[in-house]
């Protein structure tokens, strides 16, 4: 699309006696759909991002399309499934050409200001700095304590570079600043794993959580032998494997969640200080789940709802007040529903497609009933998965696998996903059909780079 296309929506939008909304982007790494306390989790303290659910619209069923941090964040970005974007490893950037129809390239040449906090995910160098307006990104995984421990804590250090951006804000000028936490994410070379600020920690002394279902030695039997002999199974060692581990390890991600809630909180005040609240659209998600243990294992990356399914919140003016969507939303939806709330124009190369309706009070008639997920990173100990995923159905593959390994669950009955129905007879024929899916996703992402029909 050329810079005229893009810059004709926000022009309509001033012909309309609207302007155009400031736009904030939070995303979390490694948050999973239900440790949010407006997600229905009673053991968590998030009253800032509750408000915001209670102020917005709360989307239940909103996942990613791969998870792991790095494509999954070209994704939310870019728009596109990792096939069409093709950054699969931490060894590949965007091209100029391709940052420039994400999302904040294509605000910026529509007229926004734009900045990036935090951890920017994709960590071939050099950083993009002179592709936004402010930067206080990192590569890599980033440090909770920077300049050592006792603190400052990265989450505070990233909220007062937002307080930084935010303080020089123009009227005339509407920005998009997007925040990506590296909290909850562990610190992988640091034993202790979960590393929060002591204030948040101090919270969760005294509680306890109770045990997954399918933490228990069965449920691992029952996955390939490569998920077993994974880095997943290696971490879930690390992490859960005892009592006491388990209940540290819950309790250190949960108080990282509270220390990016307290953070969202500072913000909100911020943007009330300033004057700037009432036209600001705030965005909270994740880039990928988390397992605590379920299933025998740690991490993300394979299929199951722990690991593929995540929160999305949004509040702000022009949008519905309390609302819950139960569509199947993706991440490649995020890139498009922000410029849709810009007014910028869409770039044809985004397959995902806009929330604006959801969020603006409608209930669209046509929404995607099936969805296709895919993960190819492979350094030899993450096996490679694809799959289906319908309202009730779930299909997985590990095509690497010898002989190939799938999964058939039915969620309606089955919410934990013990029970594979891969090889019973009277499932054969949603097998089939699914297994057919796969395949024509594959196809046509491939040959036209859009969704089949």
């Amino acid at each position: 699309m050329t810079r005229r296309q893009f810059c004709a929506a926000p022009a309509l939008l001033h012909q309309q006696g609207r302007s155009r909304p400031n736009i904030i982007f939070l995303l979390g790494d490694d948050h999973r759909w239900d440790a949010l306390g407006c997600m229905g989790n009673p053991r968590i303290h998030t009253p800032n991002i509750d408000a915001l659910s209670r102020a917005g619209v709360t989307f239940d069923n909103h996942f990613v399309s791969t998870a792991i941090c790095v494509t999954s964040r070209a994704s939310i970005f870019s728009g596109q499934w990792a096939r069409t974007h093709g950054i699969t490893d931490f060894a590949r950037q965007f091209t100029p050409q391709q940052h420039a129809i994400t999302y904040p390239g294509v605000l910026r040449a529509a007229g926004y200001r734009t900045g990036f906090i935090g951890k920017y995910g994709l960590d071939k160098p050099p950083a993009p700095k002179d592709q936004f307006d402010y930067w206080g990104g990192f590569l890599g995984q980033g440090h909770y304590f920077p300049q050592g421990e006792p603190g400052p804590h990265l989450t505070d250090i990233m909220t007062g570079q937002a307080r930084e951006f935010l303080g020089s804000a123009k009227p005339s000028q509407p920005f998009c600043l997007s925040i990506s936490y590296k909290a909850p994410h562990v610190q992988d070379e640091d034993a202790r794993q979960f590393l929060p600020a002591p204030e948040d920690a101090a919270r969760y002394g005294d509680a306890h959580f109770p045990v997954p279902k399918t933490m228990d030695t069965d449920a691992i039997s029952k996955l390939p032998l490569s998920v077993q002999g994974s880095e997943a199974r290696r971490r879930w060692a690390v992490r859960f494997s005892t009592p006491a581990l388990f209940q540290r390890s819950v309790a250190n991600y949960y108080a990282l969640i509270t220390g990016i809630d307290r953070s969202v909180g500072t913000i909100l005040s911020e943007l009330g200080r300033l004057g700037l609240r009432d036209n600001t659209i705030l965005v909270y998600t994740g880039d990928n789940g988390f397992y605590l243990g379920e299933h025998g294992l740690a991490g993300k990356w394979f299929m199951h709802e722990e690991s593929i399914r995540v929160p999305l919140v949004a509040c702000g003016p022009g949008l519905a007040r309390g609302r819950r969507i139960d569509a199947m939303t993706l991440n490649v939806d995020i890139a498009p529903t922000l410029l849709s709330l810009a007014g910028a124009g869409i770039p044809e190369a985004m397959q995902g497609t806009s929330l604006a309706p959801w969020l603006q009070g409608q209930s669209p008639r046509s929404w995607r009933q099936e969805w296709f997920y895919e993960h190819h990173f492979n350094n030899g100990w993450i096996p490679p998965t694809e799959g289906i995923r319908t309202p009730r159905w779930k299909y997985t593959q590990y095509p690497e696998e010898r002989p190939v390994f799938e999964e058939l669950y039915d969620l309606q009955n089955d919410r934990y996903e013990e029970n594979n129905l891969a090889a019973a007879p009277q499932h054969a024929a949603m097998l089939n059909r699914l297994r057919d899916r796969r395949g024509a996703w594959i196809e046509a992402l491939e040959k036209n780079g859009r969704p089949p029909a």
